[in-house]
């Protein structure tokens, strides 16, 4: 069957290799991609706030040896990953920008590109991926995309630190909002500070490292101190908008939309790789049975079960990305601030109150009824924190407050993901069974070797 794969580049730094040696062609991409960038283990996060810390690990007892979350320098994966894609017997590797998608009375029939030499040449498939990362050009005709930016990251690598867990990613709930840390390499900590809305100090004229060093450096780990102010007084500063953007497709013919290009999150949570292997899992799966890809109509339809099966892991780390930023963030509101405060006492608790959000968050438990039950269980649990041993009407009111701040906070995210499609995604089997039959009974046919436009 031939496939055109457009990829530019998936822009995140860790994802989490649950499972990943049941995963048949996922484990044959990635599996020895990640062993020879000096790629590090990550075994859970460590969580700061106000001087006090506490360890929040992966619940990997079930699970192969191998099995751990990995960080590392993005660059190098994609490489990687590009160098064992075109080891493969049926694929063929052509470096290119694609400037258009070609349509022909709805249909995609394949793409226009450009080469590096400045010829501009034609490709054509039965099916063409779409996956051109967050800068997409070509995705505004294949879905709605109504992209926020709620904030930007400023990027820093600190050289020969010491982290205080050694192969654990650190989160400081830091003011205004959070500060990352993770290991990218043996010798190297990535640093991502976030900073609310989508304007940042300059860089150019000095105001971004007087903000790091008198703002931001007072708040990290003493362990990290020395290395952050070294770090900053390099200059190797980079920015980066923080994007989210719910799936919206346009199922079209042809063409097939996923990675950034389709679906983001905030990056807080590390998310968006682990979505994207496992939508490549969820297409794999519905593609591998099919024998022929030339009746693009039949095709899409069967292919709009791709946007409702990824939807138990993409939601929900979606959804926990984008109500753990609302959370950690600081707010003046005592409603909020005891929310954040609740929020990180509930998982200091241990047990199932920290293994039942990790495993939400690493999609090891892909379950949004379980998102929801944690969420609301740490409002609860912040409410009788305000309400023991003696209840106030002030305290009374900041609970219901609470409450609705929390509900306020998740309540859109459910809606925009989808509600039937996040908690109901089992509704399409039987007819995606009956037009998987349909589609699957022509003889194999093949016009041309698979491609991939890099």
């Amino acid at each position: 069957m031939d496939l055109l794969i457009f990829y530019l580049i998936i822009v995140l730094d860790t994802f989490t290799c649950n499972g990943m040696s049941s995963m048949g062609l996922l484990y044959f991409l990635t599996a020895d991609c990640v062993e020879e960038i000096d790629a590090q283990q990550v075994f859970g996060y460590a969580l700061f706030k106000d001087g006090k810390h506490t360890r929040l690990s992966y619940p990997l007892e079930k699970f192969h040896s191998d099995v751990s979350g990995r960080s590392f320098h993005n660059g190098r994966f994609i490489q990687r990953m590009r160098e064992k894609s075109a080891s493969l017997p049926n694929v063929r590797l052509e470096q290119g920008t694609v400037t258009s998608l070609l349509e022909e009375k709805g249909t995609i029939r394949g793409v226009q590109y450009k080469t590096k030499d400045g010829r501009e040449l034609t490709a054509f498939a039965p099916l063409t991926i779409v996956c051109d990362g967050c800068f997409s050009n070509l995705r505004r005709s294949l879905c709605n995309p109504k992209v926020d930016v709620p904030s930007c990251f400023v990027g820093l690598v600190l050289e020969n630190c010491n982290l205080p867990y050694s192969n654990h990613g650190h989160v400081i709930l830091a003011d205004p909002s959070p500060i990352l840390f993770y290991p990218i390499s043996s010798t190297e900590v990535r640093c991502l500070v976030d900073v609310p809305g989508q304007k940042v100090p300059s860089i150019a004229n000095g105001e971004m490292a007087n903000y790091l060093k008198t703002i931001v450096a007072p708040q990290v780990p003493p362990e990290i101190y020395n290395s952050f102010v070294a770090a900053v007084d390099k200059g190797n500063i980079r920015t980066m908008p923080n994007r989210s953007m719910p799936a919206a497709p346009y199922p079209t013919p042809g063409a097939l939309l996923m990675g950034d290009a389709f679906n983001m999150r905030h990056p807080l949570t590390g998310g968006g790789m682990t979505v994207a292997l496992s939508d490549i899992v969820v297409l794999r799966d519905l593609l591998r049975p099919l024998r022929d890809l030339n009746d693009a109509p039949t095709l899409c339809k069967y292919l709009e079960s791709f946007y409702t099966l990824r939807k138990p892991i993409a939601s929900t780390i979606n959804t926990l990305a984008g109500a753990l930023y609302k959370v950690f963030c600081a707010s003046p509101d005592q409603a909020r601030k005891e929310m954040r405060q609740a929020c990180f006492d509930y998982l200091s608790l241990g047990g199932v109150f920290s293994t039942g959000p990790i495993s939400l968050l690493s999609g090891l438990n892909p379950r949004p009824v379980s998102l929801v039950l944690h969420f609301f269980a740490v409002a609860i649990y912040g409410v009788g924190r305000l309400l023991l041993p003696f209840p106030s009407p002030k305290r009374i009111w900041i609970g219901a407050r609470l409450i609705s701040g929390a509900s306020g906070i998740i309540f859109p995210i459910i809606k925009a993901e989808g509600v039937r499609q996040m908690f109901f995604p089992g509704e399409r089997k039987c007819y995606d069974k009956l037009v998987c039959n349909l589609i699957c009974l022509p003889p194999f046919q093949s016009n041309g070797e698979e491609q991939m436009l890099n």
